[in-house]
């Protein structure tokens, strides 16, 4: 879709208010949610607790948590860790895999008014020991299976620190390690009885932070209060979503991830609904799992949905539950496909990144739309790498139908939580762009604006793509590489697979060794031991010198147009091998078996 129509959108309009109640129910709760309002996640689960004490809110494999027992275990999290020690803006981080533990321990850690810091568990090494110190980690709580990747930075982190780790037992095979100490034991004999602590938080408190990739290179703690939580939960679980109590909500994201934590949680916990949680996500497995668990709805990123089309098409493809889904990222080229397919009602598709400061939701279920939002923004002309601005020096506004930066409008009614460094949270921030003193939020993507106040994703700007479902960040893929000691530079970028979503990752090194003396199978261990899967690159071109701009910047225009197609013939393309365990020369056949589609990553 290029633009919304005015047909189109009175037509949706009178369509969705064919049931008011959901809408009306969450624009209450919207209005309700000030930041200096005695109110919190934890007093939420406690309000549910009692007045739907026997409703599931979480399913996981054929364990069932009602809503008074998911409350009770996170109480006696809760008054274990206050016993220890942890008070209010205190950080915990939880470095734990798809299960109800970690959905426990994150309640429980936010009723004291601390902040659950949710880890990447992909991280390792530096990247790790980095995600600790960013917070101020004041205790650890991982699964059982990294506690060798703790260990292996534990001499870097704090006595402190080193004194504050607790593990939960693995789900499969535990094997309690030396100086293993198993937290669900510790807190088995603890009480059920709701911490006094909670009725002491405000909206405007921290609830979590959620690490996000940046242009900077490491992982940035974006801040996620509880008034953000509580407006998604407002404004897309209720009002656009529109779960009740009757609906069950797939998830099969990793709960590190924001669509998870924030978008799926507070979608169900505002409506009383439940949370059918999978360990993790498997296409061959999807659908499967839905129907097992009874879903009406599940949570979605557009690379989730691909795969799902990848799998080969049953005569069942659309005897399952689902009416509705919610997500980001579904790109236009597949939408209707994916839709006719399985025979979805309602794609809740949204914008919002975890440190953005509104979101756009797709309430009118209209196709190939990002939704609309009530709150300020703007979409402004970008070429050459930077806005353009008039002859007043202001930017310059996109007409509907053009293509532009988002920029995001800082006000008291949608405030910038931001980062937990200043510095980081300041680059992000546009002043005076229409008037002046005006204050905006640089998003750092192109979007179409469709008109009513509705955009469509197009793409991500500067030294950040995505892959896997992740942000990666180039700085921090260049950082890393250029530590192996063949490599004089390395320029890190993404770019685009046939029938893939995001962008690959592929580096450009120069070597201060004969190209012909390079290890690849060494290059290989160094790149799978220092960057997450994710982030590793799938191409590497090696070459003789790397072309710079004027103003000494790497020429990734270029680079990203050629891909793994290079016109310069002494330029040798490398493919990842993983069954090797090395880098092998790309061969025309591997180039037409990923065009193909016969190849995929």
């Amino acid at each position: 879709m290029t633009v919304i129509t005015g047909k189109q959108l009175f037509k949706s309009t009178i369509n969705i208010l064919k049931t008011p109640k959901p809408i009306l129910k969450g624009l209450w709760h919207l209005q309700k949610a000030k930041p200096e309002r005695y109110m919190s996640i934890g007093l939420l689960l406690e309000e549910q607790a009692i007045k739907n004490s026997s409703l599931i809110a979480i399913q996981f494999k054929d364990q069932r948590y009602s809503y008074e027992e998911l409350n009770n275990q996170a109480n006696q999290y809760a008054n274990f860790l206050h016993e220890y020690g942890i008070s209010q803006s205190d950080k915990v981080a939880i470095m734990l895999d798809n299960r109800p533990e970690t959905i426990i321990i994150a309640l429980a850690v936010v009723k004291l008014g601390a902040i659950a810091c949710m880890i990447n568990t992909t991280q390792k090494n530096a990247i790790l020991e980095h995600s600790l110190a960013v917070v101020d980690t004041t205790l650890i709580i991982a699964d059982e299976i990294y506690h060798s990747t703790i260990n292996d930075i534990k001499e870097h982190l704090s006595p402190a620190l080193q004194k504050n780790i607790f593990y939960i037992p693995a789900l499969k095979a535990p094997e309690h390690p030396i100086k293993f100490r198993n937290i669900s034991k510790l807190v088995a004999n603890y009480s059920v009885l709701n911490p006094d602590t909670t009725p002491k938080i405000q909206l405007k408190n921290s609830a979590f932070y959620i690490f996000t990739s940046g242009t900077t290179g490491l992982p940035k703690a974006a801040k996620m209060s509880h008034h953000r939580w509580f407006k998604s939960m407002s404004g897309m679980g209720m009002a656009s979503l529109r779960l009740t109590s009757d609906d069950v909500l797939y998830l099969s994201l990793p709960l590190y991830h924001n669509n998870a934590l924030t978008v799926s949680l507070s979608a169900v916990f505002g409506n009383a609904a439940t949370l059918a949680l999978s360990e993790k996500f498997s296409s061959s497995r999807f659908w499967d799992e839905i129907r097992a668990h009874n879903a009406t709805a599940f949570t979605y990123i557009g690379e989730l949905c691909r795969y799902l089309l990848n799998v080969p098409a049953k005569d069942n493809d659309k005897q399952h539950g689902i009416k509705k889904i919610i997500g980001n990222g579904l790109r236009p080229e597949i939408w209707d496909e994916f839709q006719q397919r399985f025979g979805i009602e309602h794609i809740n598709e949204f914008y919002g990144a975890s440190e953005c400061n509104l979101v756009f939701t797709n309430a009118l279920n209209l196709p190939h739309t990002a939704g609309v939002t009530p709150l300020a923004f703007t979409v402004v002309e970008y070429d050459n790498d930077e806005p353009l601005y008039n002859e007043k020096g202001k930017m310059i506004k996109v007409k509907t139908g053009g293509v532009g930066l988002l920029l995001t409008k800082i006000t008291k009614r949608s405030p910038f939580d931001g980062y937990t460094d200043d510095k980081e949270s300041n680059k992000k921030l546009f002043k005076s762009v229409l008037k002046d003193g005006d204050c905006y939020f640089n998003t750092g993507d192109l979007v179409k604006y469709q008109g009513f106040r509705h955009i469509s994703f197009v793409d991500r700007l500067g030294d950040t793509f995505r892959w896997k479902g992740e942000n990666v960040a180039t700085t921090q893929v260049e950082g890393q590489l250029n530590e192996f000691n063949q490599i004089d530079q390395t320029v890190a970028y993404g770019v685009e697979l046939p029938h893939h979503d995001g962008r690959a990752g592929m580096v450009a090194l120069t070597l201060n060794c004969p190209i012909n003396e390079f290890s690849a199978a060494d290059f290989y261990q160094h790149v799978t031991s220092v960057l997450p899967s994710y982030a590793q690159p799938i191409f590497v071109r090696l070459r003789a010198q790397q072309e710079i701009t004027g103003t000494f910047k790497y020429k990734k225009t270029d680079l990203k147009k050629e891909s793994y197609y290079p016109n310069a013939s002494e330029e040798i393309i490398l493919i990842k091998h993983p069954e090797q365990k090395s880098y092998t020369p790309l061969e025309n056949s591997a180039i037409t078996a990923i065009d193909e589609k016969q190849l995929s990553f």
